[in-house]
């Protein structure tokens, strides 16, 4: 009998904050940010990967999240993230800054472009990570609704969070 496979999501990074007080990512830094975050749980695990689109790796034990789940945790590792850095500033800002995270998911049905170990195989999670001011604006950029349209909900999942720091 074979045993289940794990989880492989890969993480890419949207930032949609131009002219904001908070600061765009390194790949370096937006690894290390899902690193840490998900450092408490061993059976999650994280890597930076060498791809033009993907940054990050997570894999997780079969059956211990799903993919909604990890979304989920990974909305709240970042804004976490955010939040705990603009607080760190020596001069604390004098006004609030929010901002929506958006961590929109799609698992992928086709046959992968590459056999690298870094890209994107079939039947693995694809994920957009998203720091925009507006998360409905943004959806609707996209054309989210209509990309969704009659795929399997089980296919794709959508969180949506916003970050508030002080």
């Amino acid at each position: 009998m074979n045993d289940p496979q794990p989880l492989r999501m890969l993480l890419s990074h949207n930032f949609d904050l131009k002219d904001s007080q908070t600061p765009a990512l390194t790949r370096e830094a937006f690894t290390q940010i899902f690193i840490d975050g998900f450092a408490p749980t061993p059976e999650v695990k994280c890597r930076q990967v060498d791809n033009p689109h993907w940054i990050v790796e997570i894999v997780c034990a079969a059956g211990f999240l799903t993919p909604q789940q990890v979304g989920e945790k990974c909305a709240q590792i970042l804004s976490n993230s955010r939040k705990q850095s603009l607080d760190a500033l020596a001069e604390p800002l004098p006004w609030s800054i929010d901002f929506d995270i958006l961590i929109l998911g799609g698992i992928k049905t086709t046959p992968a472009t590459s056999n690298s170990p870094d890209a994107l195989q079939s039947d693995q999670w694809g994920v957009d990570v998203v720091e925009t001011k507006s998360g409905e604006e943004f959806l609707r950029s996209i054309s989210w609704d209509t990309t969704i349209a009659g795929k399997p909900v089980d296919s794709i999942f959508k969180v949506e969070s916003i970050a508030i720091c002080h």
